[in-house]
C-alpha cells in the first residue's frame, strides 16, 4: 500500500545513509559545498540509529545500498558503469553490486528446484555447484545435466524476492507522489510514472519464464551477429523461480586486468559492445535492457558472451527512426533538424523556439563532438542536459526511460574497456544503415507494403462499412452527435480502398 506508512521506509532510507556513512560519500561524489555537507550531517545525526546496520565489512555505499534492498541495489548496479559520472574509486566500490552480493544457501536453492520442477536434484544432474554469482534477486549455481554431460547454468530467485521488491516500490510511489504535490515544478519529470515504468521493467524479472522467453527471442533476433552469442534455454528445466540455460563460458566483463592479460583486444571488444546494442535497438526493437558489466563476458575466441535477460527493453519502428535520426543529426552535427525531429515527435511543447532549442543543442553537441571519452565529463553534461529539458518544458518520455539508462549503462561497460572511445565515430556506420533501410524511398515501399497487409486482412468488411456509411449519410440521426461516427467509418472505408488501390499500382509499377 503506498499510504503514509511508507514515510517509515524514507526515514530509514536517510537513517541508513547516515549511520554507514554512504551519506558523506553521496555529498562528496556530488561535490557538495563544504557547509552542505556539514549542515546535513548535523541534521542527519539524531536519526542515524534509526537506521540499518548493514555489513561493516563492505564500503558504505554499498554497505547501505545492500542492507535498504534490491531496488536500491539495481540503482547501484546502473552507477557503477558510470566511473564519469560518480568518479573511479566509487564505480570500482559499487561494481561489487553487480554479481557479488551475498548468496543465500544453497539447500534452499535445490529445494526450490526440486518445489518448482518436481524432480530430484542429485537425480537430473550428475554435479551441481554452490552459488557461483549472486546479484539482487537471484543466484546462479553451474551444474550438468546427468542424461546428457551438457553443462548449463541454473538460475534461482532468491526467498520471499517479491515482497521486498513491493516494499521499495510502494516507498518509491509514496515519495514520487509527495514530490509532485510539494514542488509542482517537478510533474514535468513525471516521477511518478518513471517509477511505474520501473516497477513494470523490474517486476518482469521475477517469473523466470518470462526472461527465458526473452532470452529465446533475442537469440533468434542476433542469431547472424558474428561474435555475440546468447545461450540457449532449457524449457524442461525452466519454471517461474528456475532458469536453465546453456553454460556461457568467459572472462567476466568487470575483470578487465583478466580480460588484457587473455591477449583480448580491450579496444575492439568496447567498440563492439556499443555497436551491438545500437545495431540491436534500431535493427530489432528488442534490447538488453540490463548490460551492466556483470551481465557480460568475452569468450577466450573474442565472442560477447550475454547473460540474465530479465530486463530487456521494446521500442515501436517509429521511435526507432526519431532516435536515429536524432543521432544521425548529431552526428552530422545538423542541431537545426535535430530540434525539428524533436518538435515532430511531440518531445518538445509546439509554442518553444525551433531555433533557440536548436542553439541549445548546439551546445550540447559542439563541445563534445570528436573527443574521446576522457575529454568528455558526462557529470557536467548531463547536468546540462537536465537544464535544457527544463527551459523548454520538456516532458520524461517514459517510453524512452529504458532505452536512454541502458545506453549510459553500455556507453559505461565500453569507457571501461575503451577509455578513448569516440562514441559518435562507433555510432555512425549502424545510424547510417539505419537510416538508409528506414528513412529513404525503400522504407517508403515497406511501409506501404505493410499498409496493404492490414487493409487486405479489414478487405471483406470495407463494402460494408462504406455502405452503411453512404445510408447514414442520406438520412441522417436526429442527433447530429450519433451520426459522426457513421461518418467517420466512411471517410476511413473510402481512405482505406483509397490507400489499398494506391498500393496495388505501387505494387504493379
Amino acid at each position: 500500500m503506498r499510504g503514509p506508512h511508507n514515510i517509515w521506509r524514507l526515514v530509514r532510507t536517510g537513517a541508513t545513509f547516515a549511520r554507514t556513512g554512504a551519506l558523506g560519500v553521496v555529498l562528496e561524489a556530488m561535490e557538495a559545498p563544504p557547509l552542505v555537507r556539514v549542515a546535513v550531517r548535523v541534521v542527519s545525526w539524531p536519526f542515524a540509529f534509526l537506521g540499518h546496520k548493514g555489513d561493516p565489512e563492505r564500503p558504505p555505499l554499498t554497505r547501505a545500498l545492500t542492507a535498504l534492498g534490491p531496488a536500491y541495489i539495481k540503482f547501484g548496479q546502473t552507477m557503477s558503469t558510470r566511473p564519469d559520472v560518480v568518479g573511479e574509486d566509487l564505480a570500482r566500490e559499487l561494481a561489487y553490486l553487480q554479481d557479488k552480493l551475498p548468496p543465500f544457501p544453497t539447500e534452499i536453492a535445490r529445494q526450490t528446484i526440486e518445489a518448482e520442477l518436481e524432480i530430484e536434484v542429485d537425480a537430473v544432474f550428475s554435479e551441481f555447484s554452490p552459488p557461483i554469482a549472486a546479484a539482487s534477486i537471484a543466484q546462479v549455481h553451474r551444474a550438468r545435466i546427468a542424461a546428457t554431460g551438457e553443462e548449463v547454468a541454473v538460475k534461482v530467485l532468491r526467498p520471499r524476492i517479491e515482497r521486498a521488491f513491493r516494499t521499495d516500490l510502494d516507498a518509491f510511489h509514496f515519495a514520487a507522489a509527495i514530490l509532485e504535490a510539494m514542488l509542482p515544478m517537478s510533474r514535468r519529470l513525471r516521477p511518478s510514472d518513471v517509477v511505474q515504468h520501473f516497477e513494470d521493467t523490474v517486476m518482469g524479472e521475477l517469473d523466470l519464464r518470462l526472461e527465458s522467453a526473452s532470452a529465446s527471442e533475442f537469440a533468434e533476433n542476433t542469431k547472424d551477429d558474428a561474435g555475440f552469442v546468447v545461450p540457449a534455454v532449457n524449457w524442461g528445466l525452466t519454471s517461474k523461480r528456475v532458469m536453465t540455460l546453456g553454460w556461457g563460458e568467459g572472462i567476466p566483463a568487470n575483470e578487465v586486468g583478466r580480460v588484457r592479460e587473455a591477449g583480448l583486444d580491450c579496444e575492439a571488444l568496447g567498440n563492439r559492445v556499443l555497436h551491438l546494442f545500437l545495431s540491436h535497438a534500431l535493427r530489432d526493437g528488442f534490447f538488453h535492457g540490463d548490460m551492466h558489466q556483470g551481465n557480460l563476458k568475452f569468450a577466450l575466441n573474442g565472442d560477447i558472451v550475454a547473460l540474465d535477460f530479465g530486463i530487456m527493453g521494446r521500442i515501436d519502428e517509429y521511435t526507432r527512426r526519431v532516435y536515429a535520426e536524432i543521432l544521425f543529426g548529431f552526428i552530422r552535427r545538423d542541431y537545426r533538424r535535430v530540434a525539428e525531429v524533436h518538435f515532430e515527435a511531440g518531445y518538445v511543447p509546439a509554442d518553444q523556439d525551433v531555433d533557440e532549442f536548436a542553439r541549445a543543442l548546439r551546445a550540447v553537441g559542439e563541445p563534445i563532438f570528436g573527443m574521446d571519452a576522457t575529454q568528455i565529463s558526462m557529470g557536467r553534461l548531463l547536468h546540462y542536459l537536465f537544464e535544457v529539458t527544463e527551459w523548454f518544458g520538456m516532458q520524461t518520455r517514459t517510453e524512452l526511460i529504458l532505452l536512454q539508462r541502458t545506453m549510459v549503462v553500455v556507453e559505461g561497460v565500453a569507457r571501461s574497456l575503451n577509455p578513448h572511445i569516440n562514441i559518435w565515430q562507433v555510432a555512425r556506420p549502424v545510424v547510417e544503415t539505419y537510416i538508409s533501410d528506414s528513412i529513404g524511398p525503400k522504407a517508403v515501399l515497406t511501409d506501404l507494403a505493410k499498409t496493404a497487409r492490414v487493409l487486405a486482412r479489414f478487405g471483406p468488411r470495407l463494402p460494408g462499412l462504406a455502405e452503411a456509411a453512404l445510408i447514414r449519410q442520406a438520412h441522417p440521426p436526429q442527433d447530429e452527435r450519433r451520426a459522426r461516427p457513421y461518418r467517420a467509418m466512411g471517410y476511413v472505408a473510402l481512405g482505406g480502398g483509397i490507400a489499398l488501390a494506391g498500393v496495388w499500382l505501387v505494387s504493379i509499377l
